[in-house]
């Protein structure tokens, strides 16, 4: 059977709970791609979109230039696509770009992981605490992945590469996303995870360079165009 994908496609993957090792009985099944629209597109007015929906349900997919760019930010979705562990379709240009994943690492992508964790526990409404068994399944299930997020940037930043499967961390982060655990114990979680990265940029074990290798996703998109007039 051939993946359903848009066309163009270089890429596709299973993203968000089950790749996270995170999924339930009544998960989705999340994909993330990437594709490549033809180079001729470009030279008219009216410009081809940056990023497309399905065909199947809960599916995204970047334009390859726009998902370069969203990468060199360190945006945690692009990331994850490109270290996710179910790869469902690769083609030759999607393997070039799997092999040159760790050019868009630097410590922004630490940055933009702890970023997006704080936005997660802003939206939680931190000031109206939640309680185990209050039913408010949706915080909860964002509470998880804020703590998902920083076990992310911590796990970037010490080892040199997106945390994608969460492993370990899989049973815990499971009783926060049922409102199981108490909500202070979540604060002193989120905490600690905080404490460690607030350490020194120079701290044994750091493995993000300052900056991204732009140059080489620079040449991986230059090359793509070319292949696709």
């Amino acid at each position: 059977m051939t993946l359903a994908a848009p066309a163009g496609s270089i890429l596709s993957v299973v993203a968000g709970s089950r790749a996270y090792g995170l999924e339930t009985g009544e998960s989705d099944v999340d994909r993330r791609g990437v594709f490549v629209t033809p180079t001729a597109r470009f030279w008219r007015l009216d410009k081809p979109p940056d990023h497309v929906e399905g065909p199947l349900p809960e599916q995204f997919s970047w334009e390859v230039e726009r998902f370069c760019v969203l990468g060199l930010d360190g945006n945690p979705a692009a990331l994850e696509c490109l270290w996710s562990p179910l790869v469902e379709l690769v083609t030759p240009p999607g393997e070039r770009l799997l092999a040159i994943r760790r050019a868009f690492l630097s410590r922004r992508a630490e940055r933009a992981f702890a970023g997006s964790a704080d936005r997660q526990f802003r939206r939680l409404r931190p000031d109206d605490p939640l309680r185990p068994g209050d039913g408010d399944a949706r915080r909860w299930k964002m509470a998880m992945h804020m703590i998902r997020l920083l076990l992310g940037a911590s796990f970037l930043a010490r080892h040199g590469e997106p945390l994608v499967c969460v492993g370990a961390h899989r049973d815990r982060l499971l009783a926060v996303r049922r409102g199981e655990t108490p909500w202070p114990e979540v604060l002193e979680w989120r905490g600690r995870l905080l404490a460690e990265l607030a350490e020194p940029a120079g701290r044994p074990g750091s493995a993000l360079p300052d900056r991204p290798d732009r140059t080489a996703v620079e040449e991986f998109l230059i090359e793509v165009r070319r292949s696709a007039l």
